[in-house]
């Protein structure tokens, strides 16, 4: 039995976190992709929108605009890969909190910008409104799924696995003596 706030848990529970894991690790490989892949044939398109959040003199936003889509699209295949996940899931955790600050900060500023996440982003045409507040949630969302990896990273069909010894296809953690001893009674 696993112990989680004085209340038992039978151990099967614990078997869910590798399917759970998996689909986090999955979910966030194709947002990666996806975001960074939408804006990595328009460079411009990316400066533009990181230009359009106000925050950085133009600069420092035309280096960040045009490193972004790359770092993303990185982030997407050791995501996909199963490399490196944990530490891959805090950075996605840091730049999705820097996305959220963004988005609420253009929010409380009254800017009318398309957050840029998954398109050319920018300021917007007439009579389009921003959705600050589901962009926000979205990204707090996917921050809640990173989280999940960084508590519990093995998944399956991971390089990490793969690496560690682990059968394809497998994200057993390795068993303590005590779980050891409770199945062979």
């Amino acid at each position: 039995m696993v112990q989680l706030l004085d209340v038992p848990v039978a151990a099967p529970v614990s078997r869910w976190n590798p399917i759970f894991s998996t689909i986090c690790r999955l979910l966030l490989a194709g947002v990666w992709l996806w975001a960074g892949g939408s804006k990595i044939t328009d460079l411009s398109g990316s400066v533009r929108a990181v230009n359009a959040y106000e925050l950085l003199p133009p600069t420092m936003a035309q280096i960040v605009g045009a490193a972004l889509p790359f770092v993303e699209v990185t982030l997407g295949l050791l995501m996909l890969a199963g490399l490196f996940t944990r530490q891959v899931a805090l950075v996605s955790i840091a730049l999705l909190s820097v996305f959220v600050f963004g988005i609420i900060s253009a929010w409380v500023r009254g800017l009318q910008i398309d957050c840029g996440c998954f398109s050319k982003g920018g300021a917007l045409g007439e009579g389009e409104s921003p959705n600050y507040f589901w962009e926000t949630l979205r990204d707090i969302g996917f921050m809640a799924a990173a989280g999940f990896l960084v508590l519990r990273p093995r998944t399956w069909f991971s390089l990490d696995g793969f690496l560690a010894g682990t059968p394809a296809g497998s994200a057993d953690e390795p068993r303590s003596a005590e779980e050891s001893t409770e199945d062979e009674t």
